[in-house]
C-alpha cells in the first residue's frame, strides 16, 4: 500500500477515493495472496529447496541462543557494525560510492556501488543461487550499454526528445521494461513446467484432509483455503464495483477477476525471485497490474474514475503479492527451525487484516504532515507509479519491450527452471544493488571453495545474518522516528 496508494495523492486525487473501501479491498487482497501461495509451499521449499536468504537469516537468529556463544557473538557484533554504518549513511545522506567516475569509466556503465552491508549479507546467503541475477545486471550495463554506445543506438528521452546515455534513463526506458517482461515470461514458463507438481500438491492436501493423515495436520484444511480465496475474491469484486459511481457491475467484476488472476501469477514470480535472491520486484508487478486495470477502466469515459478505480484494485493486488512473499519467507524460517506450516499459515490469516488498517492511517498522517511527493517525503515508488499512469493515459506503454522480455524470459526458464526470473530481476533492479550484492555472492563462492561449507554454516551465515538484522533495525528506527515527528 505504501507503494501504490501515495500515487493517488501525487496525481491529485486524494479526495476522490474511499479509504475505508480501499482498506477492505486490501484486506481481501491479503487473504488472496496467502491463500494462493500456500499450495506452492511444497514446490518451492520442499522440492526446489529455494534459499530464501531472509528466511535463513531469521532462522539463524532464532537458533543462535542454542547454537553456542560464538555464533551469537558473531551475529550481535555484525548487527552492531551494520547498524552503525547504516546510521552514519542515513545521517549523512551518503549511500552510494561512484567508483566508476574515479577510475574513468563511462557514465553509462553505471559503476556506482550501494553502501550496504545488508545487501552483501543477502548475496552471501544466496550464494550460487544469485549468480544469474548478477549476470543479468552486468549484461545490461557492461555489455549492452557499451554496445549501444558503439552502435550509436542509445534511446531517446521522451521528456527532452534527445538521445540519452544516462544510466538511470537507460534503466527506466529500456532495461526495466525488458526485465519486467522477462519476469512474467519466466514465471509463465515455470508455472507451465511445474503445473503437474502444483496439481499434485493440491490433491495431496485434499487426500490428506479426507484421510486425516499427518500431512493434514501439517497443512491448512483445503476447504478452509477454498473458502478464504472465494470470500476474498468476492470482497475484491465488491470493492472494484463500488470504487467509483461510474463503475458498472460487469466492468467491476472483470477488474476483480483480472486482479485475482494476476495476484496468482505475480505471487509465483515474486516468491521465486525472493527465494533465489531475496529481492522482490513488487513495484514492477504492481505497475503491470495497474496498467492492465487502467485499460479495463478507461472505458468509463472519466479519467479520474478510471485512474482511481485502477489504483484501488491495484493496491489490493499489491498487498496480496507482498503477503505471498512474506508468508513464503516465514515458511522457510519455519522449515529450518521445525515449525508446523499449518500454524504459521493460520497465524498469517489471523494477522493479515491489521496491516492495511495501520498503513492507510499512516498514509494520511504522513501526507498531512509532509505532503506525499514533496521534497520532505518524495515517495519515489509512488512517483514512479504516478508517472507511469500519466504515460499510460497518454498512450505511452512499452508493450514491445514487455513482449520481447517475456519471450526471452520464457526461453531461459525452459532451458533452466527459474533462470528467466533470476536474470530478469538483474535487468529490473538498480545496478548499484547488483554490484554490491555481487560482493556477497563472490565471497560465498570463494569461502565455500577455500574453507568448505562448514565455515559458511559456523561463521559466514551468522555474520551476514547480523548484517541484515542490524541495517534493517536501523532502517525501521528511522521510519518510526519520521512517523512520530508527523504525529
Amino acid at each position: 500500500m505504501m507503494f501504490s496508494v501515495p500515487a493517488i495523492f501525487i496525481l491529485g486525487y486524494g479526495s476522490d477515493f474511499n479509504p475505508v473501501l480501499l482498506t477492505f479491498g486490501a484486506i481481501a487482497g491479503a487473504f488472496l495472496g496467502i491463500g494462493f501461495i500456500i499450495p506452492l509451499r511444497k514446490q518451492m521449499i520442499d522440492y526446489e529447496r529455494l534459499t530464501y536468504p531472509g528466511g535463513v537469516a531469521v532462522a539463524t537468529i532464532l537458533k543462535s541462543p542454542g547454537a553456542g556463544i560464538q555464533k551469537a557473538m558473531l551475529l550481535i557484533g555484525a548487527a552492531l557494525l551494520s547498524g552503525g554504518l547504516h546510521a552514519v549513511s542515513q545521517s549523512t545522506g551518503v549511500d552510494n560510492w561512484d567508483l566508476g567516475s574515479l577510475i574513468g569509466l563511462p557514465g553509462y556503465m553505471n559503476a556506482v556501488w550501494y553502501l550496504s552491508l545488508l545487501t552483501i549479507g543477502v548475496g552471501y546467503i544466496a550464494g550460487r543461487g544469485g549468480v544469474a541475477f548478477i549476470i543479468g545486471g552486468y549484461v545490461c550495463y557492461w555489455i549492452l550499454a557499451p554496445t549501444l554506445s558503439g552502435l550509436g543506438m542509445f534511446p531517446l528521452d521522451p521528456a527532452s526528445g534527445e538521445v540519452t546515455a544516462d544510466p538511470d534513463a537507460l534503466r527506466l526506458l529500456l532495461f526495466r521494461p525488458v526485465g519486467i517482461g522477462m519476469l512474467i515470461g519466466g514465471a509463465v514458463a515455470g508455472v507451465a513446467m511445474a503445473f503437474p507438481m502444483i496439481v499434485s500438491a493440491v490433491r495431496s492436501m485434499q487426500n490428506a484432509a479426507k484421510s486425516e493423515s499427518v500431512i493434514s495436520r501439517d497443512e491448512m484444511p483445503i476447504k478452509l483455503l477454498y473458502t478464504a480465496i472465494g470470500g476474498a475474491a468476492i470482497l475484491l469484486a465488491v470493492m472494484a464495483v463500488l470504487s467509483t459511481d461510474k463503475m458498472g457491475l460487469g466492468r467491476g467484476v472483470v477488474m476483480a477477476v483480472v486482479g485475482t488472476l494476476w495476484i496468482w501469477i505475480a505471487g509465483v514470480i515474486l516468491s521465486e525471485a525472493i527465494g533465489r535472491t531475496n529481492w522482490s520486484p513488487l513495484s514492477g508487478m504492481t505497475l503491470i497490474a495497474v496498467t492492465i486495470l487502467i485499460f479495463i477502466s478507461s472505458g468509463l469515459g472519466d479519467t479520474t474514475a478510471a485512474i482511481v478505480s485502477a489504483i484501488m484494485v491495484g493496491a489490493a493486488a499489491c498487498v496480496a503479492m507482498s503477503q505471498a512473499t512474506d508468508l513464503m519467507l516465514d515458511l522457510k524460517t519455519g522449515y529450518l527451525v521445525g515449525a508446523t506450516p499449518r500454524k504459521q499459515q493460520m497465524g498469517q490469516f489471523i494477522g493479515a487484516w491489521l496491516g492495511p488498517i495501520v498503513v492507510i492511517v499512516l498514509i494520511f498522517v504522513l501526507n498531512e504532515a509532509y505532503v506525499l511527493g514533496s521534497e520532505k517525503l518524495p515517495a519515489p515508488q509512488g512517483q514512479a507509479l504516478a508517472s507511469m499512469v500519466n504515460g499510460i493515459m497518454g498512450g505511452d506503454v512499452p508493450a514491445q519491450k514487455y513482449l520481447a522480455g517475456a519471450g526471452l524470459g520464457a526461453m531461459l526458464s525452459l532451458f533452466q527452471p527459474g533462470l528467466g526470473i533470476t536474470v530478469g530481476l538483474g535487468f529490473y533492479l538498480p545496478f548499484n544493488i547488483v554490484l554490491t550484492y555481487s560482493i556477497g555472492t563472490v565471497l560465498r563462492i570463494i569461502s565455500d571453495y577455500k574453507l568448505g561449507h562448514a565455515f559458511a554454516e559456523n561463521t559466514g551465515i551468522p555474520v551476514t545474518a547480523g548484517f541484515i538484522v542490524g541495517e534493517a533495525l536501523v532502517g525501521v528506527s528511522y521510519a518510526i522516528s519520521m512517523i512520530l515527528k508527523a504525529v
